[in-house]
């Protein structure tokens, strides 16, 4: 069971950290923990000496898991000091925690942060993360479901009717592929895509600066390709 009491958490906190503890803080639903999460948790921990992370509760917004199950799953890394689930938004217990540094994911930089103006008034101060690589849940499972279902052959039983064979007459070649001794001599097309997000305008030329959040690599050409082999 998780206790919800913010009274008994900041007597836990206190009881934990040292006079002069840096204490930080990070929030989050933390669905799925990738390593998008990893990497912000990372950072907020080398920001102070007492890293403390709010899961969001199911009371807050939709959750792909139950706040039991995320909240176990951010308690289970080293990095963090004290973890607890948070049933109101995070500004509120932020204003009874009262921690030196608050630390959000780059994409929140610029957009309107409600603890900003919380944190401003005891003297604290909000860091974001890096942003060198962007994680997105739902790129990920999207991913991740692609290759999954990249990995299954699906029989075409029509073509093979067309062409008078059948599944197993592959399965026949394939065993004899071992008794050859094959030299292969030539050339492998690879196409490169590269994903980017814009950050802005370059201060030296007109050109717009971007940095790569993900790489898809092509065996074969593909036949949108551009390049003068084509």
């Amino acid at each position: 069971m998780v206790e919800n009491n913010s009274t008994s958490h900041l007597d836990l906190i206190k009881k934990q950290t040292r006079a002069g503890n840096k204490i930080v803080f990070v929030s989050g639903f933390f669905n799925i923990v990738h390593p998008g999460h990893l990497r912000l948790l990372r950072f907020a921990a080398e920001c102070g000496d007492f890293l403390v992370v709010g899961v969001l509760g199911d009371a807050v917004g939709a959750t792909l898991l139950e706040e039991q199950i995320r909240f176990e799953g951010i308690k289970a890394i080293s990095l963090v000091d004290y973890a607890l689930v948070l049933n109101t938004p995070p500004e509120t217990f932020i204003q009874e925690l009262q921690p030196d540094i608050v630390v959000k994911g780059k994409e929140h930089e610029n957009s309107h942060n409600p603890e900003s103006e919380i944190v401003q008034s005891y003297g604290g101060k909000i860091l974001f993360g890096s942003g060198d690589i962007s994680f997105s849940l739902v790129e990920l499972l999207k991913d991740e479901s692609k290759r999954i279902g990249s990995s299954t052959f699906e029989n075409n039983d029509f073509y093979m009717q067309r062409h008078n064979f059948h599944l197993a007459d592959l399965e026949n070649i394939s065993r004899d592929f071992q008794k050859l001794k094959v030299l292969v001599i030539g050339d492998v097309i690879v196409d490169e895509y590269i994903t980017c997000d814009s950050l802005g305008m370059s201060q030296e030329d007109p050109t717009i600066v971007v940095t790569p959040v993900g790489t898809d690599l092509y065996v074969g050409g593909r036949r949108d390709c551009c390049c003068p082999c084509r």
